[in-house]
């Protein structure tokens, strides 16, 4: 098979890419900053993380400059994002970088930016970009069964002593802290340091360190430990299939369309590549951009490369699907993914039946309000006509 250049790629090419540096997600009880030192407020993009998405948007036109049409063209790219300002903002700040007005599209002399659609739908239906999904039983009975697994134990009870020592310096509750909680600790800690404020004398290295382990072995037990393949079925691997599908959709259907970019969360990425058995362990940067590469062969088939960039100072380095070489043929990358791509994602994660019985429970309450709408219309009938009729000539 043929090895080609990012410039004499053909096909369609999708990115997924995480948003850039942020403000913490939360605060912990004795945070001496609380929200008061963001400027925009917690979880919100940062001006670092702009320039990181722009940085990314012009990398991205020079790898791409002979495969894009230099101007931008609604037909050539799609762009959907969560519904979260952090990731709206820096799929944003990406297209600035990608497409900055050129000749006629240029509106004002003094502005190199001009709106390009970003697409999004409600967090809670959400189920292509944001995972887990809460309507998704089956994913968290998963996940109480990997909480049991001894494995999962024995790690925990390692950093008993610690996670009692976190409570004490944070202000929790000995009892609730959890792995998530550990994480969110060290998320508000990590961007604090990112921007250069004192922190806490508690929050040594070392703490630093065994929080990033804690944050590192939450992660793992979403992905890893018990059941991957059903955990993915119900997470990265409804990303898998969409991805196939768009390419598959616009070949069918002979579409200009050159690029799918989808602006999401490092939980996206990590959905997304243990799905394809190609997650490192290393927790992906802001601004990481997962590639994928659909070329057009002599002999008429397709193929598949992927690249990952999580380092801004060096290009992407190439990512292989286990069981296939680089270029992947589409095909065998098909038939390779087929096992994480759930055929009837509703049935597999237990949620049909409840949504039967809220539609039985719909159902039932319009047949109510039916009813006492009628026996309401007949009492005001029978008042009308039961009323003392007026004199005549009143």
């Amino acid at each position: 098979m043929t090895r080609r250049t990012c410039d004499e790629a053909t096909g369609l090419h999708i990115r997924i890419f995480r948003h850039g540096d942020r403000a913490p997600l939360d605060t912990y009880p004795t945070d001496p900053y609380k929200e008061t030192i963001w400027e925009s407020g917690l979880q919100q993009l940062t001006k670092e993380g702009v320039r990181q998405q722009h940085a990314l948007g012009q990398y991205l036109r020079k790898r791409y400059e002979h495969f894009l049409s230099p101007t931008y063209s609604r037909r050539e790219i799609y762009v959907r994002s969560t519904d979260y300002d952090r990731t709206l903002m820096s799929a944003q700040a990406n297209l600035a970088g990608l497409f900055p007005p050129q000749s006629s599209q240029l509106w004002n002399p003094d502005l190199r930016w001009q709106p390009i659609p970003v697409h999004t739908v409600p967090v809670a239906q959400d189920r292509l970009l944001k995972f887990p999904s809460k309507d998704c039983p089956r994913y968290y009975e998963l996940m109480k069964e990997t909480l049991q697994q001894p494995d999962y134990q024995n790690q925990i009870r390692s950093w008993k002593e610690f996670t009692e020592r976190l409570a004490n310096y944070t202000g929790y509750n000995t009892e609730h802290t959890s792995t998530h909680r550990v994480w969110k600790v060290y998320d508000t800690l990590f961007c604090q340091k990112s921007h250069n404020y004192t922190l806490p004398p508690w929050a040594t290295l070392d703490v630093l360190q065994t929080l990033e382990e804690i944050t590192a072995f939450d992660i793992k037990s979403h992905v890893e430990l018990h059941r991957s393949n059903e955990k993915a079925r119900l997470t990265g691997g409804i990303l898998v299939d969409a991805i196939i599908r768009n390419f598959s959709d616009a070949i069918k259907k002979s579409s200009p369309l050159k690029m799918v970019m989808y602006s999401a969360h490092d939980s996206t990425l990590i959905a997304l590549q243990a799905a394809l058995k190609v997650y490192n362990g290393i927790h992906p940067p802001y601004a990481s951009c997962h590639i994928f590469e659909f070329h057009a062969e002599s002999d008429g088939t397709h193929s598949v490369r992927m690249y990952y960039r999580n380092d801004s100072s060096r290009e992407p380095y190439e990512l292989v699907l286990p069981g296939c070489a680089s270029p992947c043929p589409l095909m065998s990358f098909s038939q390779l993914t087929a096992p994480v791509i759930p055929q009837d994602w509703v049935t597999e994660c237990g949620s049909e039946d409840r949504g039967q019985k809220t539609d039985a429970t719909t159902l039932a309450l319009a047949i109510t309000v039916a009813i006492l709408g009628l026996a309401l219309g007949t009492l005001l009938i029978w008042t009308w006509r039961s009323r003392p009729k007026p004199w005549p000539g009143h």
